[in-house]
C-alpha cells in the first residue's frame, strides 16, 4: 500500500510530537527520505537532528564520535538537572551508556538472556496464549490489546525476573505505571511519585532473591560474574526497570500492530492463513513495516562533525529513525508494499550496533506464538471496526495503536 505525502506540508524544524506529525509520520518520512535526511527537529524545548536513510543510520550507530552519556560528551552531569534517586537510577541504565561501561553491563547481563533460556519459554508462551484464548472464545468477541496482547508479555517479563504470584498484582500495576504514565501530562505524577513506589516494589523483590535465589533472569543478574565484577544492586534494579518498559512494550504493541497490518491488507492475511510456516518471515516485515519503536535514545556529537555534506555542530543531538530507514527504497524493494514473503529483510526494527535490543529473539517469540495460535484457533478472525477508526497514540518516535475489538468467529 503505498503512500504519498502530496497532501501535507512538511517543514523544518519537525514538531514530532504534534498530532499532525503522529497522524502523517509516514508521509512525513517519504518526505525525510528524499528532501531532508538529515533534518532538524523539536520536541519540547528538546532541539535535535533525525537521520532517516538506512545506510546513515547503520553508520551513525557504529560512530564512536557519537554517545549516549553526556558526560562522555565533557558535560558535568548526564541530565541538567539532578533527579530523585529512583529516577537517577532508571538514567544509569545500561542504554544510556558508552563504549568499556557498556560492554561491562551488557556482557554481564547477556548471561541471562542465553538463547536456550529464552527457547525454554516457548511452551509457557504456548500455554499462556491458549489460556487466555479458551476465556475469550467464550465471549466470542475481545479487546485484543487489553484481553491478548498485553497480558502475555507482562506475564512473561514476571516469570522471567521471577515475581512470586503473591506479588503479581503488584508487579502488572507497576509495569502499567512504567509504560502508560510515560506520556502526556502525568509523566510528573510518574516520575517523582509512581516510580519511587515501582523501585521500593523491585527492591523489596531483590531482597527476597538474595535469600530464596530461584532459576530466573533476576537470580542470574544478581550472581552474574564477568572477570570478578558484579551488578551492583543499583544497576540490577536499572535492568529490572529496562526489562519492564522494553520488555513488555515493545511486544505488546508489535502484536497490536502487527494483527492490525494483517487486517490492513487481507491479502496477506489469507496468505498466511493458507501458509502458516511462513510465520517467521511475517513477523520480521511487521518489524519492518510497523514496528512500535521509530527511534533510539539520542546520542550527542561530541565533536564538530561533516556528515554527507551536512555539518553537525559539537553538543548537537541526534537520533535515528528506524522506522524510516525500513522505508529506505535504498534498502528495500518496494517499501511501503506489505510482504510477508520478504526476503532477505535485513530491517532496523530491534536498531544495530552495541545497542541492539537484548530482548530481540524474546519479542519474536511471543509475537510468533501468540498470531500463529490466534489464527490457528480463529481461521474466521475478524477485526470488529473500521480499520481507519482504530486511533493512534500521540507518543514521539513511538507507533502505537489504541485498542481495537476483533471477532473471534
Amino acid at each position: 500500500m503505498a503512500r504519498s505525502h502530496q497532501s501535507f506540508h512538511f517543514e523544518e524544524p519537525l514538531r514530532v510530537a504534534s498530532r499532525e506529525f503522529i497522524a502523517n509520520k509516514w508521509a512525513c518520512y517519504d518526505w525525510m527520505l528524499e528532501e531532508k535526511p538529515v533534518c532538524r527537529a523539536k520536541m519540547g524545548f528538546m532541539n535535535f537532528l533525525v537521520l532517516s536513510r538506512y545506510d546513515d543510520c547503520v553508520e551513525f550507530s557504529k560512530d564512536p564520535r557519537f554517545v549516549r552519556n553526556r558526560l562522555n560528551a565533557g558535560e558535568k552531569r548526564k541530565l541538567p538537572v539532578p533527579l530523585p534517586k529512583s529516577i537517577a537510577t532508571l538514567t544509569g541504565s545500561m542504554i544510556y551508556e558508552d563504549g568499556e561501561e557498556h560492554r561491562r553491563l551488557r556482557n554481564l547481563v547477556n548471561q541471562g538472556f542465553k538463547p536456550q533460556a529464552v527457547a525454554k519459554l516457548g511452551d509457557r508462551i504456548d500455554r499462556l496464549t491458549h489460556e487466555i484464548l479458551d476465556a475469550a472464545g467464550r465471549e466470542g468477541r475481545m479487546d485484543l490489546m487489553r484481553v491478548y496482547a498485553q497480558p502475555i508479555p507482562v506475564t512473561v517479563i514476571g516469570e522471567i525476573v521471577g515475581i512470586d504470584s503473591e506479588d503479581m498484582h503488584h508487579f502488572a500495576n507497576a509495569t502499567r505505571i512504567l509504560t502508560e504514565g510515560l506520556r502526556g501530562w502525568s509523566v510528573a505524577r510518574t516520575l517523582l511519585w509512581d516510580m519511587r513506589r515501582s523501585a521500593k516494589l523491585v527492591r523489596e523483590i531483590i531482597r527476597k532473591k538474595k535469600t530464596n535465589p530461584g532459576s530466573d533472569i533476576l537470580t542470574e543478574l544478581m550472581g552474574a560474574e564477568e572477570a570478578g565484577d558484579r551488578l551492583s544492586e543499583d544497576e540490577v534494579l536499572s535492568m529490572v526497570f529496562l526489562l519492564i518498559i522494553a520488555g513488555h512494550e515493545t511486544t505488546v504493541h508489535l502484536i497490536n500492530n502487527g494483527l492490525l497490518a494483517l487486517f490492513e491488507h487481507p491479502e496477506q492475511l489469507e496468505r498466511l492463513r493458507d501458509e502458516p510456516e511462513r510465520i517467521d518471515s511475517a513477523v520480521e516485515e511487521m518489524l519492518r513495516f510497523c514496528s512500535p519503536v521509530h527511534g533510539s535514545k539520542p546520542a550527542v556529537a561530541i565533536e564538530d562533525i561533516s556528515w554527507n555534506g551536512f555539518e553537525i555542530e559539537k553538543g548537537t543531538n541526534v537520533i535515528p529513525n528506524w522506522a524510516a530507514a525500513n522505508r529506505d527504497p535504498r534498502a528495500f524493494p518496494d517499501p511501503n508494499v506489505f510482504d510477508i514473503a520478504r526476503n532477505p529483510n535485513h530491517h532496523l526494527a530491534f536498531a544495530h550496533g552495541a545497542h541492539f535490543c537484548l530482548g530481540a529473539q524474546l519479542a519474536r517469540l511471543e509475537t510468533k506464538i501468540a498470531i500463529s495460535n490466534l489464527l490457528a484457533r480463529h481461521p474466521d478472525l475478524e477485526l470488529d471496526v473500521d480499520p481507519a477508526k482504530v486511533g493512534l497514540v500521540n507518543m514521539p518516535f513511538w507507533h502505537r495503536h489504541e485498542n481495537y475489538p476483533v471477532r473471534l468467529g
